[in-house]
């Protein structure tokens, strides 16, 4: 086993999680076009995939711990009700969670091995870039809602579009964006919804798979590799949020395009490659 590969594993999770352009596509389409020797069906690849989740999770939790602090506070100061905009904002957040973690506790293994192939996550990469694309054209000249103004009806529809992340090739971030917009959201308010909504399902992920850490023997040597590559993709996950968060601030029209034209792009590529005798 060539370490150096799960540390570029680890730095590639940790910024195609939040990046737009799906991890679950970039996990199965890099490492099969560069051939990275790295075997899948070991024993220890789940424990290391776990462990990677908790990094990105750290990262979220760190650069939003005040958000949270303002949400929950707000939120037990209402004794639950939805009196004042960040624990309504708590409310949304909770609610927009909800299809995807039903979908995710009951289909998700499913999903990936029906639609796990490499040419599919190749072209879903591509139908991703189309709807980032579409999505700039849903931008409104003036954005007509902020966060304190965003319904029940517009969260849900954020927390349906994405059960897409689901979809190997296809960006939880991507579809919350997108869905976002199409709420009336400008791009740093659509982004800043779209990462506290990563939180809890990302979270939830993780930690539901952490009992698998303790129920598989490691080859020597492995656990501190393993160890790293966590705090690894933690830190590209937090690098990340901060480029993303600021470049949403500062771009007001056309923001998901370049990552648009990067999946079409770079999906026609694996497409090309994979025909052409992977």
């Amino acid at each position: 086993m060539h370490h150096l590969y799960l540390f570029l594993l680890a730095a590639l999770q940790g910024v195609t999680e939040l990046f737009p352009i799906s991890s679950l596509g970039h996990s199965i389409l890099v490492p099969a076009i560069f051939r990275w020797p790295i075997n899948r069906g070991a024993d220890w690849f789940l424990p290391f995939i776990v462990v990677l989740h908790l990094g990105t999770l750290a990262a979220l939790l760190s650069f939003f711990w005040r958000d949270w602090v303002e949400l929950i506070g707000s939120f037990v100061r209402d004794g639950g009700r939805p009196l004042r905009p960040d624990s309504r904002l708590l409310w949304l957040l909770i609610l927009a969670t909800i299809p995807a973690g039903l979908l995710g506790l009951a289909l998700a293994h499913k999903i990936k091995d029906l639609f796990g192939g490499f040419s599919f996550a190749a072209i879903a990469l591509m139908v991703n870039g189309v709807l980032l694309i579409w999505g700039d054209r849903l931008r409104a000249k003036e954005p007509s809602h902020t966060l304190e103004g965003l319904g029940w009806q517009r969260a849900l529809v954020i927390g349906f579009a994405q059960c897409l992340a689901l979809i190997p090739g296809f960006s939880r971030s991507g579809a919350t964006l997108v869905a976002g917009i199409g709420a009336g959201l400008d791009y740093a308010n659509a982004a800043r919804f779209s990462f506290l909504l990563a939180t809890p399902i990302i979270g939830a992920a993780g930690l539901l798979e952490v009992p698998k850490l303790f129920h598989h023997s490691l080859p020597p040597g492995l656990l501190p590799v393993i160890l790293l590559s966590g705090i690894l993709s933690g830190l590209f996950a937090w690098l990340s949020i901060w480029f993303l968060m600021r470049y949403f601030h500062q771009h007001e029209i056309k923001a998901l395009r370049p990552f648009g034209i990067y999946c079409i792009v770079f999906g026609a590529v694996a497409l090309f490659i994979g025909h052409g005798g992977m």
